[in-house]
C-alpha cells in the first residue's frame, strides 16, 4: 500500500472522493510515532483496498494539525465520505488499530441493503423485503441492515417488525438522529393508519368540531404530507388546550417532529422555544 504524504494543498482533494482514508498526523520527534508507524501500515495492508492510509507531518503542516484540533502525537482520524467520523490518540499495536477500524468498513451486506432500499423507492415493496431478509440471514448483526429492514418494514405498513427491528440495534445506535427519526415516523405513521381522512379532520377544525384526537390526527397526517410547520402548530395548539390528552401526547408529539426534522434547524428553534415558554 503507497502511504500519502498530505499537505495543506493536496488534503482537500485526498480526503475528498475517497470512501474511507486513515489520516496518522505524526511528527519526526515523536518516538511512539515512529514505533506505532509499522504496526499501522500492517493494519492497512490486511484491510486493503476497503481503506486507504495517508500521514501528515504536524511539524511542517501545522496549520492542518490546528484545523484538525490535534493535541498529542500520534492521532489518527477516519475520514468517511470527506469527514472525520472517528480517531484514537496514541500509539496502538496492529490488532488494535483493526479492531479501531472494522466497525467502519463497508460489510457484504451492505450492498444488499443499498439494492433493496432501491427496489423500495421502484415501488417494488416484496423484492425488497426478500433482500432485505437475505441481508438479515448473512449479517444479523449489521446495524445498517436493521434500520433498513425497519425503513422497508415502516413503508410497507408493518410497524411492529419495524419496532422490532429498531429494538434490536446495539444501544450506541439507539439514540442515534437516524434511529430517532425513524422512531417517530413509525409513531405518526401508527395514528394516520387509524385517522379520518385530512379533509373530514380539516373541516371539523373549521367548523369548531374538532376534538383533541382529531387535532392530534391532523398533525400527524400533515407529518406524513411533509408540512412540518402546520404540523407543529396544531400541536402547539392541543398542548396549549389540552395536555392531558393522550398522556402529554400533543409535548410527546413535538418532540418527535423534532427528531424527524433531525433536531436542529430555524423551525425546531422556534417552535422548541415556543413549548418551553407553554411549560413555564
Amino acid at each position: 500500500m503507497a502511504t500519502v504524504e498530505l499537505t495543506k494543498e493536496t488534503f482537500k482533494d485526498t480526503i475528498t472522493g475517497n470512501d474511507i482514508i486513515i489520516v496518522d498526523f505524526w511528527a519526526p520527534w515523536c518516538g511512539p510515532c515512529k514505533m506505532m508507524a509499522p504496526e499501522f501500515e500492517k493494519a492497512a495492508v490486511a484491510l486493503e483496498p476497503a481503506v486507504r492510509l495517508a500521514k501528515v507531518n504536524t511539524e511542517e503542516e501545522r496549520e492542518l494539525a490546528a484545523q484538525f484540533g490535534i493535541r498529542s502525537l500520534p492521532t489518527v482520524q477516519l475520514f468517511k465520505d470527506g469527514q472525520p467520523v472517528d480517531q484514537f490518540m496514541g500509539a496502538l499495536p496492529e490488532s488494535e488499530i483493526r479492531r479501531f477500524l472494522e466497525p467502519h468498513l463497508p460489510r457484504p451486506s451492505d450492498g444488499l441493503v443499498e439494492r433493496a432500499e432501491q427496489l423500495l423507492r421502484q415501488g417494488d415493496g416484496a423484492a425488497a423485503q426478500q433482500l432485505i431478509a437475505q441481508a438479515l440471514a448473512d449479517d444479523p448483526e449489521n446495524p445498517q441492515t436493521l434500520l433498513a429492514h425497519a425503513r422497508i418494514s415502516a413503508t410497507l405498513g408493518h410497524f411492529d417488525q419495524a419496532e422490532e427491528a429498531l429494538g434490536r440495534l446495539p444501544l450506541e445506535q439507539q439514540d442515534q438522529p437516524e434511529t430517532r427519526a425513524l422512531r417517530a415516523q413509525i409513531l405518526f405513521d401508527r395514528v394516520t393508519e387509524q385517522a379520518p381522512a385530512p379533509a373530514e379532520l380539516e373541516r371539523r377544525l373549521q367548523a369548531g368540531t374538532a376534538d383533541s384526537e382529531s387535532i392530534y390526527q391532523l398533525a400527524a397526517h400533515r407529518v406524513m404530507d411533509g408540512d412540518y410547520e402546520s404540523a407543529l402548530e396544531q400541536l402547539l395548539v392541543l398542548m396549549q388546550k389540552d395536555r392531558a390528552y393522550g398522556d402529554d401526547a400533543a409535548r410527546k408529539g413535538l418532540l418527535a417532529v423534532f427528531d424527524i426534522l433531525g433536531g436542529s434547524g430555524e423551525l425546531v428553534k422556534r417552535y422548541r422555544t415556543r413549548m418551553f415558554n407553554l411549560l413555564h
